[in-house]
């Protein structure tokens, strides 16, 4: 096929080739049309699946012929030859292993790096010791580094790299992926060296920027029917350029690097690599290119040779430039030109690294139901079956909450294997027992006297379920791994099953279903090589193991509007190339910082530096830029900040903006991308709607409440509306699903202390001390506090008062005594048939009969002034025990109203009875009310607010936001 040659033989396409399909058009080519089985002798050795599969489409395709031998890189050790290299220990169980070796490193010293980070370590740490074998870089290297100009750090990363010795010493029996490929490789190696194949071996695709995979390209571009073919090659940039690339400090980041390496171990020059038959390009682009991306050090390059670039206008007659103002116009400009190319049956692919765009993208072109084709899919750990088993392990950390269960109940695959509709309902119905009643932590007694009061004929056997799946599951200690994750995959079986069959619902069907069980059962396999965890541990491991594995549905995505990653941009062609997110920190992403090597110490030890992958990035950009259809966006802004464009696209719009002939090519690109901002933004136009007005409506006197509690009067007077929405359209803000330990519950559980307090002192007045009620409080915290940090908030508050309370006390039980706690009294308005309700805290009767009324506050009280204008609680209930309103309390005279306080300090606060009296403040309140039952008196929202950032319940109801307090309320007669 290939003939003789004394220099090892390299081929090359130039960027912006179809690599597959020119690599498959310049094989027929190149081998004897007379002979069949000229092309089956061939053996193609290619570095990803991807590839290997478009070469077998390209070939399908026709015309018919025997196949050659397309095989991959990673596939090479499957021979028989190479039987007896030890097959390669699982990534998992590798990683296990390390998990075990940190975790007891961690516990002997537990300041080297949080626990939660366990499973990121020995990730992190295979990766490295991949690499290591991958490289051929030995621990003793790492050891031989010269670190005496480093910090601690140092002393602290070899901690951890001393655990890399004990898996290198046993890498022959034992190897990981990476060191099984090397060996491959060396074998294959000496075997060709020993014994030259003379079949055409082609080793295809590859940039060489592994160590493994450079060696096999070195060894078959000197076989004697061996041939290596590069993707991408500059064929623009002359020799004295190539001489700047020696350095890989400063020349890792250069997309033409990797080749220039390759080079120099094959002692070729640039003028040495051949053009591969069959590639249509656009050279006058490659050549602009070239130059903009030329090494740091000969940019000088640009004034001598920019002049000489010729036909720009053609050359980038099909580059658009979109600069958008941020990255959902972005998104959304680049959505637009995706339904076009959908509708004219264009193959447009969007590249770019950044997922978060792509999640932007698809979910704009979901408007016209379009589902794009991406390659990257969908992260496990995110999918329903990922989400679902995430929640499951999080069971077994903490005690169950009402939020937990609930979250886990609702899930879709919940009860999928019978009577969902049913599970459904009754899911509905606790949710709204929980609500209102609680407990904020359900346990077995809960769940089960819940589904006992329903009456579905599938409630008891739920209940059991409830009961069995959810509660008392946590597991505090350690427990071997494998025990604990073959728990956990028995728990979410029966969880997504249900109450009612044996089977595992829909837990493990689909792709998504699928994968996940795959990865659950490796865990399972490889949990013996894990060692023990607590219930914590074991939730971070099973999140990261999660985080390995994705899913895609091929079937799904429209055939034409695809989304590519950088990798399968290499292999792939389109109609029409979209490179998105070509921001700094986004494309090319910032380098990852090590928490093992710095960048020098990798480069003394023969490790791939940092910048090798923005060089890769930068190859990359250099082939898809030159497709035929070109489109380069970028957001100006991203979020609050503004960005950095991509070195890349800085460089080629420097070089364009320079050059006479070049600065008409680069404003028709941006107005390209300006015109298609324009339309994006004229999609997303809308018709002002003018803003709802400020709500008074005044409803029919009929339906207007007649029973308000001396609580509402307050905000009867603030907000109206609030009155008008909760009695007249009879709405209730839902409780929060979690009791969480707010000021209502502080006030329930303190009051109720105080009066269990003030009884007993009654009849025996010895426990009249703060020390007896601090003890009564720490029952009430007990039994209604689940939350421990608040018990001891709560009791720290009231314990810093209780002395001051307790001498207030005893003035207060000399003037007056208790006689009655918890007080409720109604009091009524005939003329309109209406009834003033309300609770008194405590009533003290003193020698002369007279009332003393008072009210724990374990907040700020109310000031005089709010009292008397807006906060008329205690003078109301002073007016209902005047008139008798009381349960089992004659009508009397009212002596005094107080508020006691029980917040930062101790003390009360009087009401101003002299000048609200009793008679004054019931002559102001039946006003109050009878206007409210005129059918001409409106309930204006938000009326007169305490403050003007205050939220009310029914807010949102009124639009409020849409008007502010200046707003004129618009009064509405409702029929």
């Amino acid at each position: 096929m290939f003939e003789p040659s004394d220099t090892p033989r390299v081929f090359a396409l130039p960027n912006g080739a179809d690599f597959p399909r020119a690599l498959v058009e310049g094989l027929r080519q190149m081998v004897d049309p007379g002979d069949p089985l000229a092309l089956p002798r061939v053996k193609l050795i290619v570095n990803t699946r991807r590839m290997q599969r478009r070469i077998r489409e390209i070939f399908d395709e026709g015309p018919a012929s025997l196949l050659p031998s397309v095989e991959l890189i990673t596939d090479l050790g499957a021979a028989a030859a190479l039987a007896e290299i030890p097959a390669p220990v699982p990534p998992l169980r590798r990683r296990l292993e390390l998990v075990q070796l940190i975790q007891a490193l961690l516990d002997a010293q537990p300041d080297l790096a949080p626990r939660a980070a366990l499973y990121d370590l020995a990730d992190s740490l295979a990766g490295l010791m991949d690499e290591m074998h991958g490289e051929g870089v030995s621990p003793e290297d790492i050891a031989a580094l010269d670190v005496s100009d480093l910090s601690g750090h140092w002393a602290r990363a070899q901690q951890f790299l001393t655990i890399a010795q004990a898996f290198a010493d046993k890498a022959d029996s034992a190897p990981d992926g990476e060191t099984r490929q090397r060996m491959v490789a060396e074998r294959l190696v000496a075997e060709w060296q020993a014994n030259p194949p003379q079949v055409p071996i082609i080793l295809a695709g590859s940039t060489g920027s592994r160590g493994t995979t450079h060696m096999l390209m070195e060894a078959v571009a000197r076989l004697p029917q061996g041939a290596v073919v590069l993707p991408g090659f500059d064929f623009d940039m002359g020799q004295d350029t190539w001489d700047h690339l020696d350095d890989a400090l400063t020349a890792e980041d250069h997309p033409q690097y990797r080749f220039h390496k390759l080079m120099l171990s094959l002692d070729l020059k640039a003028g040495h690599i051949r053009p591969w038959p069959g590639a249509a390009v656009n050279p006058a682009r490659n050549r602009a290119l070239s130059l903009a991306l030329r090494p740091a050090p000969v940019t000088d390059q640009w004034l001598e040779e920019g002049p000489r670039l010729a036909d720009l206008d053609t050359a980038f007659a099909d580059v658009t430039l979109v600069e958008a103002p941020s990255a959902r116009a972005e998104a959304l400009a680049i959505a637009m030109r995706l339904r076009q190319a959908a509708e004219e049956g264009q193959t447009a692919a969007l590249i770019t690294p950044d997922r978060m765009l792509t999640r932007q993208v698809t979910a704009a072109l979901d408007r016209w139901d379009i589902l794009p084709d991406d390659s990257a899919g969908m992260p496990l750990q995110l999918s329903p079956p990922g989400r679902f088993l995430r929640h499951v392990a999080a069971l077994f950390q903490a005690p169950l909450t009402a939020e937990a269960l609930l979250t886990l109940l609702k899930h879709p695959l919940t009860h999928s294997g019978t009577d969902r509709g049913l599970h459904i309902l009754l899911t509905r119905e606790l949710e709204l027992h929980l609500r209102r009643h609680g407990p904020p932590f359900p346990d077995a007694a809960s769940l089960t006297a819940f589904a006992e009061s329903r009456e579905e004929d599938i409630a008891k056997d739920w209940g059991t379920w409830l009961a069995g799946c959810f509660a008392a599951q946590e597991l505090s200690g350690d427990m071997p791994l494998a025990e604990r994750a073959a728990r956990h995959r028995v728990l979410a079986q029966k969880i997504a099953q249900g109450c009612r069959g044996d089977g595992s619902g829909g837990l493990w069907d689909k792709a998504a279903g699928r994968e996940a069980l795959r990865l659950t059962e490796s865990l399972i396999e490889e949990g013996v090589h894990g060692g023990a965890m607590n219930p914590l541990d074991y939730g971070n491991l099973f999140n990261s193991v999660l985080g390995t594995g994705e899913v895609r549905d091929r079937d799904e995505g429209h055939p034409n509007i695809l989304i590519w990653g950088t990798l399968e941009a290499r292999v792939q062609g389109a109609d029409l190339v979209i490179l998105a997110g070509l921001n700094e920190g986004s494309w090319p992403e910032a380098p990852k910082p090590d928490p093992w090597l710095n960048r020098q110490m990798r480069h003394d030890a023969g490790l791939l530096l940092p910048e090798r992958r923005i060089g890769l990035a930068a190859h990359d950009f250099q082939q898809a830029v030159a497709a035929r259809e070109v489109w380069i966006t970028r957001a100006i802004r991203s979020q609050d900040a503004e960005t950095v464009p991509s070195r890349w696209v800085s460089r080629l719009t420097n070089l364009l903006a320079g050059l006479e002939s070049g600065a008409p090519v680069l404003k028709d690109m941006k107005a390209r991308g300006a015109l298609w901002l324009a339309r994006a933004k004229a999609l997303e136009a809308v018709t002002p709607v003018a803003p709802a007005p400020r709500p008074a409506p005044m409803p029919p006197a009929a339906a207007r409440p007649r029973r308000l509690s001396v609580t509402e009067i307050k905000r009867l007077i603030r907000d109206p509306y609030a009155i008008y929405a909760k009695h007249v359209l009879k709405l209730r803000a839902l409780d929060p699903l979690m009791k969480m330990p707010d000021a209502l519950l502080r006030g329930i559980v303190v009051h109720g202390a105080l009066e269990t307090f003030i009884k007993d002192s009654l009849t025996d007045p010895s426990q009249l001390t703060a020390a007896r009620l601090m003890d009564i409080l720490d029952e009430q915290l007990e039994e209604n506090v689940p939350w421990a940090e608040a018990r001891l908030l709560w009791r720290a508050r009231l314990e810093r008062v209780a002395a001051d309370f307790v001498a207030d006390e005893q003035r207060r039980q000399q003037q007056a005594r208790p006689a009655a706690f918890e007080v409720k009294g109604r009091a009524e308005i005939a003329e309109i048939d209406f009834t003033l309700s309300g609770t008194a805290d405590r009533i003290d009767i003193d020698d002369r009969g007279l009332g003393h009324i008072y009210d724990y506050k374990t907040g700020a009280p109310p000031s005089k002034e709010a009292q008397t204008y807006f906060d008329k609680q205690l003078l109301l209930e002073a007016a209902m025990l005047d008139r008798g309103a009381f349960e089992n309390l004659t009508p009397r005279q009212v002596e005094r109203a107080a508020f006691i306080g029980l917040g930062s300090k101790a003390g009360e606060l009087a009401a101003p009875l002299e000048e609200e009296t009793p008679e004054k403040v019931w002559e102001e309140f039946v006003t109050l009310i009878t206007a409210y039952a005129q059918p001409d008196q409106h309930y204006t929202s938000r009326r007169a607010m305490f403050r003007a950032e205050d939220v009310g319940d029914y807010d949102q109801l009124a639009r409020f936001g849409e008007w502010d307090a200046t707003s004129d309320p618009k009064k509405e007669v409702l029929e």
